[in-house]
Order: structure tokens, then sequence, then C-alpha cells
């Protein structure tokens, strides 16, 4: 059989698919059979479909990455963008350290799906883990999981850096940094404590977060294993990890804010030994050393008169400490005892980042960018703890589209809400002249809608010119270890349809496909706007900010210009249908919260995003589908840097819904009550894809690949239509396709 005629097959069985489908009733045109669609990384080679040449290896090869004009360059004035990954290990089968084999495989694979960045998480856990961790998140059952193996050394303290971990993550680096990959060294995460380390009920207080930020025992801590880690000379490079330009930044805390304490009712000083401890909060002894600071620092800070009334306030004798209040009483609470309160926990976390500032730049002499939090809780108000990051080098957020611990309705789409968007949720803390990053983003597993994310994410966040983006996470598999299914709410390591994406997204972002916006709104906030926002409800969310138009992060750039200063708010936006980006490049649209699409159409990459089959008329300049599935994320970009209307090469990704085979809902669909198993399964994207406007072009051919960027059978051989170029696609089941246009 000849070439031509094969392709000609796949082309008739796709479109004989997809009539199929058609003229089965509408109840059933998302009822696509699934298909096995395994990642393997072990059998990735060098594609045409890879996003290398985005990257300029090796890593730090032009000097430490600066904080230039609110943004982050390189020291030959060039802007550095970071589209990364979290490195974890929870999932079985995975390690976060690799073994050498693994780490070499690990950093190439990372390079050619355009990752220039990889966050180092968890790194200060124990090298040997004994303990399971259930995964649990309610009372549906979740994949059995272990825990990360990180580089504290076994024995009676945490204070020792095993040998054997630490040369594994020296050639991790070491291959990292070859490949033009940065790292971010993530230092207080997941750090428990030990008897032998002499911390104050160590066993109640977990990975001690917000006691890291006064308990004066954890505070050395901290420093000692900073010095140790940073102090380190990488056999590998020859380099201290301090002198080593391929570190990007240092973080200094992970989720971890005494602030968040305050505003979420953890300052109660109830966890004791066999008690109900029904979350996280003080044990008595720390408690009793925050209130002690506390009422130090009113006697500096406030008129005898006025700790009298507090005195009053609070229901305590004069000479008796003042407590802390619960959040129960924050909204009707007197503004003389809220702003105490929220002044002095603003201040130890201020005092807490500046003199950790310092030491890892005097001290242990890091050269790199210091990032000391991230916003991570849209559902309280971020105005207070950003009072703490603008004072240092890189404002910081996270944020998940409906994260599988919190419960209720999930399995939604993020396309049909774009005012609750996890765009929304991160632009509220950019801040004019400091580069913004997102060091953990994902949209969860189990859900249907999970193809979504990329693309709208790369999109407004080159929109919104931020310059970071790590994902949470990818998990190295180790060989003989893994089967090829999903085994986490997190992991995006086997997860077919994302591992497609990322080379899109990193085009989108990094090459800066999508422009920045045209005009930055500004807003400012009072002092006592910041006091107030503190203690507003959760309908708030997640500006806490009354009066600002939430589609204006859709449509412009938006910061915050100063705090503790005179107000200031953009004023509305006309109403619009669709959100239109002020470049007019982003498109987002819904029918009253249904059938959500966004459009991306710029010169070197577009996409359609969610209900594309009830949004037919929605297209780009070279991108239209005319498909059988209900809900699909189709993207094309450019490989050889031209405009897509005169590239030659192209990658053209067609993703939607995976699964697990034999995976199984509970009754609400919003978790799982069986995971399955391998192989997972992809649903393919049906019927036709058509390339408009490909100037001159005599033929166009697409390669389908399957999950480890590798051929499966023949090309499909376009054919030419009135606006350009239609390919049959769904058969094979594919999700990317390398795109050959003949001129």
């Amino acid at each position: 059989m000849s070439r031509t005629q094969r392709g000609a097959r796949c082309a008739l069985a796709a479109a004989t698919a997809w009539a199929a489908l058609m003229a089965a009733p509408a109840s059933a045109q998302s009822d696509i059979p699934l298909q096995p669609f395994p990642v393997n990384h072990e059998l990735r080679v060098d594609s045409g479909a890879d996003a290398r040449f985005l990257l300029d290896g090796p890593a730090g090869k032009y000097g430490f990455i600066e904080v230039r004009d609110g943004h982050l360059y390189r020291p030959d004035g060039k802007r550095f963008r970071c589209w990364g990954v979290n490195l974890t290990g929870f999932s079985l089968g995975s390690v976060e350290i690799p073994p050498r084999a693994e780490a070499t495989e690990m950093a190439a694979e990372l390079a050619r799906l355009g990752i220039n960045c990889v966050r180092l998480h968890f790194l200060d856990l124990p090298k040997t883990q004994t303990m399971k961790a259930t995964g649990d998140l309610g009372p549906d059952p979740v994949p059995v999981k272990q825990m990360p193996s990180g580089l504290i050394a076994d024995g009676t303290t945490s204070q020792v850096l095993d040998p054997e971990a630490l040369d594994r993550l020296d050639f991790m680096f070491a291959e990292l940094k070859k490949n033009g990959i940065y790292v971010d060294f993530n230092l207080n995460v997941g750090r428990t404590y030990r008897a032998g380390d002499k911390v104050p009920d160590y066993k109640l207080i977990g990975s001690a977060k917000a006691y890291t930020y006064f308990g004066p025992e954890l505070i050395a801590l901290q420093k000692d294993y900073a010095k140790k880690l940073l102090d380190h000379t990488n056999r590998y490079t020859g380099l201290r990890y301090a002198d080593d330009p391929a570190v990007m930044t240092v973080e200094v805390v992970n989720e971890n804010s005494l602030l968040e304490f305050w505003m979420r009712n953890w300052l109660r000083g109830e966890r004791v030994d066999g008690g109900e401890n029904l979350q996280l909060d003080m044990t008595p002894h720390y408690q009793a050393i925050l209130v002690g600071m506390y009422n130090d620092w009113l006697a500096k800070n406030r008129t005898p008169a006025e700790i009298a009334e507090l005195h009053r306030m609070a229901g305590v004798a004069a000479g008796q400490p003042i407590p802390f209040m619960r959040r129960g009483d924050h909204p009707e609470a007197p503004r003389l005892r809220l702003d105490a309160e929220l002044a002095f926990i603003t201040q130890v976390e201020i005092d807490f980042h500046a003199e950790m500032k310092r030491f890892l730049k005097d001290e242990v002499g890091v050269k790199s960018p210091i990032v000391p939090l991230a916003d991570h809780t849209y559902f309280i108000a971020n105005q207070p703890l950003m009072r703490t990051a603008v004072k240092s080098d890189i404002v910081d957020a996270h944020v998940y589209w409906q994260h599988p611990a919190i419960y209720g309705r999930r399995n939604e789409p993020m396309v049909n809400s774009p005012e609750r968007s996890i765009i929304q949720k991160l632009a509220r803390s950019a801040t004019v002249g400091k580069p913004f990053t997102v060091s953990e983003v994902n949209h969860p597993y189990p859900s249907d809608y999970g193809s979504e994310m990329i693309p709208i994410l790369a999109s407004y966040a080159a929109l919104q010119d931020w310059d970071g983006i790590f994902f949470y996470t990818y998990e190295t598999k180790l060989h003989g270890k893994w089967t090829p299914h999903i085994t986490g709410e997190f992991d995006i390591t086997l997860d077919p349809v994302k591992m497609a994406q990322m080379p899109a997204g990193a085009m989108i972002f990094l090459r800066g496909d999508v422009s920045a916006a045209k005009e930055v709104m500004t807003r400012s906030y009072s002092t006592d706007q910041i006091s107030e926002a503190s203690r507003m409800p959760r309908a708030a969310m997640p500006y806490y900010t009354p009066g600002f138009d939430m589609k204006l992060p859709l449509v412009h750039g938006s910061r915050v210009s100063c705090l503790d200063c005179k107000p200031s708010l953009p004023a509305p936006l006309p109403e619009m249908d669709p959100i239109v980006s002020d470049t007019g490049e982003l498109r987002w649209q819904t029918d009253d919260g249904k059938d959500g699409i966004v459009s991306v159409n710029t010169p070197r990459s577009q996409a359609l995003v969610g209900f594309v089959s009830a949004n037919r008329e929605v297209q780009t300049r070279n991108l239209s589908a005319d498909i059988a599935n209900t809900f699909a994320t189709i993207t094309l970009s450019s490989l050889d840097n031209k405009p897509l209307n005169l590239s030659d090469r192209m990658l053209l990704t067609t993703t939607g819904k995976v699964e697990n085979t034999g995976q199984k809902w509970n009754a609400r669909r919003a978790m799982l009550s069986d995971w399955g198993g391998a192989p997972t399964l992809i649903e393919p994207i049906t019927g036709w894809i058509q390339l408009k406007d490909l100037e001159g072009a005599v033929g166009v051919f697409a390669q389908p690949l399957d999950g480890s960027a590798r051929p499966i059978g023949p090309e499909i051989r376009g054919r030419m239509i009135e606006p350009g170029w239609e390919i049959a696609v769904g058969t094979p089941a594919t999700t990317s396709y390398l795109i050959r246009v003949v001129r």
C-alpha cells in the first residue's frame, strides 16, 4: 500500500467515525470511546515536536538572573521567564532526587518539553521514609502514596544532610544545568523535627508552619539548613550552590504565614497531646511566646491609655497579658484592637524575612534573588501579606482550580467561569516594580476539563507579563517501578494531555507569542482598607476589594501600585461579551455561564479551548475545528519561529478528556470512588481541523505522535478546502501531530 493510500485510509476512518457520531442523538455526541494512550518518558528521543530550541543552555552561562524594572533579566539585558515544574516524589514509583540514569533521562525530557526551570520542593524531608501517607482527601479512596525522599539523614536530629542523597542532588543539578534548566531552591517546606533537635513540642507541631517565624530554636535550625545546603560545593559543577548562576531563586518558606494563622483562627493555643486538634493551631508553649512578644510590642508601640483600653476590650486585668482575639471576634472588633494585632503579626513576618534575607545574602553569600513566601490562600485577604512580599525581590503566588482537598462541587470547567478563574486568583498579587512568579499551579486530577489549564494560563500570564510559572508537580519515574497511568491528583508526568501541551504552553509564554497588555491598570490601598480587608468574609474573595471589576485582568494588565497610601481603583469596564484583551489576541466568552470558550489568536500560536463544538463560529486566523467532541483544547504552534501562515513546521495538539482504565466517579461526580489502573485513556478529538491561509502551500501533512513523541503510522495527507487545508483527526488516537507544509 502506498503512503498516499495509507494516509487516505486513516483520513477515511476518522471521517467515518465522526460521521457516525454526528448522526447520533445530541446526548451521545460526546460519547466517543476512550482509547489507550500511555506516556513513557523512557522511550522518548529527540523529536521534531520538541521545544528544546527555546532553551539557551547551559543554565547560568550569562551570569546570575537579576531583578530590573519589575522583571527578571539575564545580565546581557535579555528578559528571562521561567516555564517550569516542581519536582516531588509522592506517587508510588516516583522519586524526587533520582539515581543517575533517571536524572539524565529526566533533564533531557524536561528540556524537550520546553521547561527551563525546576523548583526543588520538599528537599528538607528525611531520606528514609517509613510512613506511608494515605492521601486522605475525604471519604473517597485515593491511591496510597509515599512521601518524597529528601536530604535529611537518618538519626536523632534533622540537622545532617545525607551524603548519598546530596550526591544524587548534585548530579541531578548538573544534568539540569547542562540542559539549560535553572533551579529554584525551596528551603523550608515540610521539615519535621526529632528529639535531638531540642525543639519544644516537636511531636505536636508537625512541619511547624507559622511557628518557624518566631520559635527561636526553629529560626536557628532554618539558618543552619540553608547554610549547609547553599554553602555546599557541588562536585559535578565545582561551585557552591550560593555561587552558581544556574540557581535562579531561593525561597525562604513554602505556604507558611503567621498572618494566615491569625486570619484562619489558628492562634487558639489548644494543640495538646491527646487533644481534639481539629485544624492547625498553636501549642500553649508557642502561644505563650507569641503573646509575650505581642505585649512587649504593645509596650513600645502603643500609648499607656491605648494599652489600658486594650486590657478593657480583652477583659483582662491590668498587668495581665493581652491575648489575641479569635477569628470570630474580628468582624465586630474595635479598630484599636484589630489594628494592633494585625500590625504586630505583620511586623513579626517582616522582621523574620528581613533577617533571613540578610543571613542568606551576607552570611551565606547567596547571589540569586530571594523569594520570601507565596500568596497561597485566595479565600483570605492578601493585602496584609503583601506588606511582607513587596519588601523582597520577587512576589510569588500559588493557586489550584478546584483543589481536591476543598470539598463540594468539583469537576467543573474553568472556561465557564472567567471571573472565578485561576487568572483572577493569581492576578490579585502582581505588584508594580516587582517580578511576579507562580511557583505552584495545577488543574488537579481527576477532571474532565484538565486540558484547558495550560493554554489558558500560559496565554493570560503572557498578557499580564508575569515572569514565571511552575506547575505542581513533575515526579520522575524509577525504572521498573512505575505503571503507565495517573497515580496522583497533582502528578502531571504521566498525564498524556498535559505532557502534550507543555511545549505549546512554553512557546506561548517563553517565546512571548501572546503579547503583553497594551495598558496596565493599577490599584492602591490605604492602611484603613488593608485593615478592613483582613476581616472581610470569604464572599469577598479573591480581591477583597469592593468595586473591583473582575473582567479587568482578562483585558488589561493588572498591578497593585502601593500599600498604605492614597487609595485608588480603576474604573469599571463596559459590559463585554466576549471579554477581549486590549491586544485583541485573547477572547473569552460564555453563554450565561455555559459553553465557555477561549480563543488565542497570535501570529505564531493559536488555540481553541473549551466547548468547541458548541461554538463552531469561533475561530482564529489559521485555525478552526469541526469536531464531534463536546469539550476540547486545540493548539497550533509554529516550530520554526515563523508566523503560522508561513511556517513549514507546526505542532498541533488535540486534547480532551483523560481517564485511567476502570476508574469510577462517585455519585456526585466530584471525586473518584475507584482510581482504576493502567493504561491511561484519552478521548480522541475526532473530526476535522482546518489550517487556513497557509501562504503558497501545495501540500499539508500531519504526523500523529504517541505518548513518547514518536510517529504512529504514516502521515495523514491534508485535503485542500476553500479557506485552506483540512486534516481528519481521531484515527489513530493521539494528542499531538507534527505538521509539515510543502510550498
